[in-house]
Protein backbone atom coordinates (compact mmCIF):
# COMPACT_ATOMS: atom_id res chain seq x y z
CA UNK A 1 0.00 0.00 0.00
CA UNK A 2 1.13 3.56 -0.96
CA UNK A 3 1.99 6.18 1.85
CA UNK A 4 -1.45 7.79 0.50
CA UNK A 5 -3.98 5.31 -0.60
CA UNK A 6 -6.46 6.11 2.21
CA UNK A 7 -8.23 8.98 0.08
CA UNK A 8 -12.17 9.20 0.82
CA UNK A 9 -14.03 8.22 -2.52
CA UNK A 10 -15.29 11.49 -2.96
CA UNK A 11 -12.73 13.80 -3.70
CA UNK A 12 -13.21 17.76 -4.68
CA UNK A 13 -11.86 19.29 -7.75
CA UNK A 14 -9.31 22.20 -7.08
CA UNK A 15 -7.63 24.31 -9.47
CA UNK A 16 -3.69 25.03 -9.20
CA UNK A 17 -1.26 27.28 -11.42
CA UNK A 18 2.09 26.27 -11.57
CA UNK A 19 4.98 27.92 -12.97
CA UNK A 20 6.42 25.99 -16.23
CA UNK A 21 9.63 24.59 -14.55
CA UNK A 22 7.13 22.63 -12.03
CA UNK A 23 4.35 21.72 -14.62
CA UNK A 24 8.06 20.24 -16.88
CA UNK A 25 9.24 18.46 -13.91
CA UNK A 26 5.61 17.37 -12.52
CA UNK A 27 5.57 16.15 -16.28
CA UNK A 28 8.58 14.62 -16.37
CA UNK A 29 8.30 11.93 -12.57
CA UNK A 30 4.89 11.09 -13.78
CA UNK A 31 6.23 9.74 -16.78
CA UNK A 32 8.89 7.95 -15.32
CA UNK A 33 7.33 6.53 -11.94
CA UNK A 34 3.73 5.98 -13.84
CA UNK A 35 2.44 7.86 -11.12
CA UNK A 36 -0.69 10.31 -12.11
CA UNK A 37 0.07 14.16 -12.43
CA UNK A 38 -2.87 14.19 -9.98
CA UNK A 39 -1.50 11.54 -7.51
CA UNK A 40 1.51 12.82 -7.61
CA UNK A 41 0.20 16.67 -6.23
CA UNK A 42 -1.97 14.73 -3.07
CA UNK A 43 1.08 12.92 -1.88
CA UNK A 44 3.15 16.52 -2.13
CA UNK A 45 0.03 18.35 -0.45
CA UNK A 46 0.04 15.66 2.31
CA UNK A 47 3.62 15.15 2.77
CA UNK A 48 3.58 19.05 3.37
CA UNK A 49 0.78 18.63 5.43
CA UNK A 50 2.08 15.78 7.30
CA UNK A 51 5.39 17.24 7.66
CA UNK A 52 3.84 20.22 9.32
CA UNK A 53 4.85 22.18 12.53
CA UNK A 54 1.00 23.09 13.59
CA UNK A 55 -0.93 20.97 15.72
CA UNK A 56 -3.15 17.98 13.93
CA UNK A 57 -6.67 18.30 15.09
CA UNK A 58 -7.69 14.76 15.06
CA UNK A 59 -11.48 15.51 15.80
CA UNK A 60 -13.23 18.63 17.58
CA UNK A 61 -13.99 18.97 20.94
CA UNK A 62 -16.83 17.22 22.36
CA UNK A 63 -20.64 19.00 22.96
CA UNK A 64 -22.15 18.55 26.18
CA UNK A 65 -25.68 18.40 26.38
CA UNK A 66 -26.75 18.16 29.90
CA UNK A 67 -30.25 19.35 29.29
CA UNK A 68 -29.78 22.35 31.50
CA UNK A 69 -27.79 25.65 31.01
CA UNK A 70 -24.59 25.96 32.43
CA UNK A 71 -22.12 28.54 33.64
CA UNK A 72 -18.76 29.18 31.05
CA UNK A 73 -17.21 28.57 34.59
CA UNK A 74 -18.62 24.97 34.54
CA UNK A 75 -18.02 24.27 31.02
CA UNK A 76 -14.63 25.46 31.26
CA UNK A 77 -14.15 22.46 34.42
CA UNK A 78 -16.43 19.73 32.08
CA UNK A 79 -13.79 20.43 29.44
CA UNK A 80 -10.67 20.28 31.61
CA UNK A 81 -11.94 17.12 33.29
CA UNK A 82 -12.03 15.38 29.46
CA UNK A 83 -9.02 16.47 28.74
CA UNK A 84 -7.72 15.06 31.72
CA UNK A 85 -9.48 11.92 31.35
CA UNK A 86 -8.30 11.23 27.58
CA UNK A 87 -4.73 12.37 28.53
CA UNK A 88 -4.69 9.38 31.27
CA UNK A 89 -5.85 6.84 28.76
CA UNK A 90 -2.71 7.28 26.87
Amino acid sequence: MAPYDWYPMSMIKTTVYLPEELETRLDAESAATGVSKAELIRQGIALLLDNSSRPKQSRPLPVFRSGRLITSEDMDEAIYEHIKERTNRR
